[in-house]
């Protein structure tokens, strides 16, 4: 017997009928041609001629058959399918980061599975592995907040040939490439911004220190204070989450200091975003008493009703050039070579009216 009958029982008779699923089996015996030959035209072989690949392509049409996916990449060793990972989705920076992989990877036939980890490790580690065993053909990661041993991830690239990227939050790997923005320029560039508009005693919203990239981003801040010989005061780092309500509880804070800020760079646009809600409160103006600048360059920046200055990590870039490092290590593996890149980006500062005061 050939095909797989679906059973569909009719309530308006109270009869039960039958739909057979079309087999190549089925077009191979329509066109009186071998059921090799069939499956070689359905996956376009060069051996097979265009005048036949088009009759089976419309025999298959007509008779409403339908590919067998899995089969095809048991037997290929491919899925065309790739999983990215993500600690939330609903922020611009990695919406637009897997807008880039899949824009990318699209034309190449691939699909791309999402998955957030809502920085949790624990979650984070359960995703990676039913990743693994859809046998997605490459992982794009971000990691959480809250990863720190990544011995796990080593284990996988002893047992599988399915190659991790890691972009933008990242640990050092061997074996795994890594696509990030250069954080420390970054936030150099955003500190000396404020600096050059005459801020004197700029403050630092600096987010969570477990992550490198916000470690990149307050060494990038001391370095600018160095370089222009302004002292680095301790109390003026303030350790903050990235949200808005965090943003806003720290800047309640920092102003009931007898010292207090005229300029803040924060490592975060929510964070920001919170800062300038609160500054509003105070009844303060900027840039005239305070000035203030992001990290990430969200949408929201540009359409506040007084724009926030930001620094933009070339998401959609990101996204794009981690996509490209995946297919060349394609290329890689045929030739029985394993690259490991090393891929970081320029930051790009955006001046807006929250920090221009010249």
């Amino acid at each position: 017997m050939t095909g797989i009958y679906l059973y569909i029982y009719n309530h308006s008779d109270k009869e039960y009928m039958t739909k057979k699923n079309t087999t190549i089996y089925d077009i191979s015996k329509k066109l009186n041609v071998s059921v090799a030959t069939v499956s070689r035209a359905l996956n376009n072989h060069p051996r097979i001629s265009q005048a036949t690949k088009e009759l089976v392509a419309a025999t298959a049409k007509e008779m409403n058959y339908k590919q067998n996916n899995l089969a095809k990449a048991l037997q290929s060793g491919e899925t065309k399918t790739v999983g990215v990972i993500v600690p939330h989705i609903n922020t611009n920076f990695f919406s637009s980061v897997i807008r880039g992989i899949e824009e990318e990877l699209s034309p190449h036939g691939y699909r791309v599975i999402i998955c957030q980890s809502h920085d949790d490790t624990n979650i984070e580690k359960k995703q990676l592995n039913t990743l693994l065993n859809t046998q997605v053909d490459c992982i794009f990661i971000s990691i959480s907040r809250n990863t720190t041993d990544l011995e796990y991830v080593s284990k996988i690239l002893n047992t599988t040939n399915t190659p991790i990227i890691f972009f933008d939050r990242k640990k050092d790997v061997p074996g795994i490439s890594t696509i990030t923005i250069d954080d420390h320029k970054g936030a150099y560039l955003a500190t000396e911004h404020l600096i050059n508009q005459g801020y004197k005693n700029i403050y630092h919203f600096s987010g969570d220190q477990n992550l490198e990239i916000y470690q990149h981003r307050l060494s990038g801040y001391i370095s600018a204070l160095n370089d222009y010989k302004i002292p680095v005061v301790e109390d003026n780092i303030i350790n903050t989450g990235s949200s808005i309500e965090e943003g806003i509880l720290a800047m309640k804070n920092v102003w009931k200091r007898k010292i207090k800020p005229d300029a803040i760079f924060s490592a975060s646009d929510f964070t920001a975003l919170g800062v300038c809600k609160e500054i509003k409160n105070l009844k303060l103006k900027m840039p005239q008493d305070i000035g203030v600048i992001g990290f990430s360059n969200e949408p929201f920046t540009q359409f506040m009703e007084l724009s926030i200055s930001s620094v933009d990590q070339t998401p959609v870039l990101m996204g794009k050039i981690s996509a490209n490092v995946f297919l060349e290590s394609i290329k890689d593996n045929f030739s029985g070579i394993t690259i490991e890149k090393k891929l970081v980006l320029k930051p790009i500062l955006c001046v807006r009216e929250s920090s221009k005061r010249k």
